[in-house]
This record gives C-alpha cells, sequence and structure tokens, in this order.
C-alpha cells in the first residue's frame, strides 16, 4: 500500500481555490459570464445573487498637465487623460467644463452643415465605440440629432427639411431625405 503525500494534495487544493474567486456577497464562485457589451465577471449564484464587475478595470486617470495649452473654452490648463475607450486630451476643469480635443476634420469636410433640429447647431464626425461614424448635433445633449450617413446642407424639394444624406446608387450620387416620412430621392448635381 503506497502512503499519500498530503503536503502535495494540500498544495493543489489551495492553488485551485486561488484559481477561483469568490463571491463577497454570497461566497458562491464568480465566473466570466458574457452579454451584448462584452465579457464580464458574475456571481454563479445569479439570480439570487446579482454580483458583478467588469472583467478588465479602466483605469482613468491623468496623464500629463500640458500647462502651456489653455482650455479654448474656459482658459483652465489642457491634460492628457487615460479613459475608457484610450487616451484623449481633455481639460482640468472636468466636470464644470467638458471639452475635449477632437480630430482635425479632413479637407473634404470643409462645409459646415447646421443642425435642421434645434437651428442652431452644427453637425460634427463623430466615432462610436465600435469604429463607426455619424454625425450629430455638436448642442449634445441639448440636441440629441443624429444621422448615420454625411449629411449636405440641400433642403428637401419634397418635405422642406434642411439636410439631406449623401448616398451612392448604382455608381451615382444621390441625395435622400433622412426623414423617415419623406425619403425622397434627387440626383446630386454638385459633383
Amino acid at each position: 500500500m503506497s502512503k499519500i503525500d498530503h503536503s502535495l494534495f494540500d498544495a493543489s487544493r489551495h492553488a485551485l481555490e486561488e484559481e477561483y474567486e469568490i463571491c463577497p456577497d454570497c461566497g458562491a464562485e464568480l465566473v466570466m459570464k458574457h452579454s451584448k457589451n462584452g465579457p464580464f465577471i458574475g456571481c454563479a449564484n445569479y439570480p439570487a445573487c446579482e454580483h458583478i464587475r467588469p472583467l478588465a478595470s479602466h483605469d482613468n486617470h491623468d496623464i500629463k498637465v500640458l500647462d502651456d495649452s489653455p482650455c479654448p473654452d474656459c482658459g483652465h490648463s489642457l491634460v492628457i487623460r487615460n479613459g475608457r475607450y484610450g487616451m484623449f486630451i481633455g481639460c482640468t476643469a472636468y466636470p464644470v467644463c467638458h471639452y475635449i480635443v477632437h480630430d482635425e476634420l479632413e479637407p473634404d469636410q470643409e462645409q459646415a452643415v447646421g443642425c435642421p433640429k434645434c437651428q442652431k447647431g452644427l453637425f460634427t464626425k463623430r466615432k462610436n465605440k465600435y469604429g463607426k461614424f455619424f454625425h450629430s448635433c455638436d448642442r449634445y445633449p441639448k440636441c440629441k440629432y443624429s444621422l448615420n450617413q454625411q449629411p449636405v446642407a440641400h433642403t428637401c424639394p419634397e418635405c422642406g427639411w434642411g439636410v439631406m444624406l449623401q448616398k451612392q446608387r448604382a455608381g451615382k450620387a444621390m441625395l435622400q431625405c433622412p426623414q423617415k416620412a419623406c425619403q425622397h430621392k434627387v440626383e446630386n448635381q454638385s459633383e
């Protein structure tokens, strides 16, 4: 009969315990789960215990204050920050001032298109968290109007809406009204 080495058994059991985390709320095992927003850590005892935490912590912190670069909105210094979607340059007076430095506009986007909804703002090109571009009013959150295609300052001849969308159909440049009730199309003569 062979002798069992209990020290090896205890060491392997200890290694297994370290491999699995324990829920701080109920003591059950924490497991990796998946949702439409990506993976996360959740309690295996769900729905009795709803403890969750993100898989990767987003370390929001200031990297370097740019003392020689004042904010154009309020005059405070700008700062390089590491945020949820990567590094960016913003104002040190946040949350009072929400200024963020955006990429420069491409040369073909020289024409500023006004927002037809609030009639005060201008459309700006933005990128969502999945890398897709969209165009929204620069007065957000006061005006939440946005479009998924390039807006053109052309009034719709059918309904009178202030902008139309630039589209390609069968190799031809077309303009289409973004209003769901209208959707009027005209051939783009500006090209």
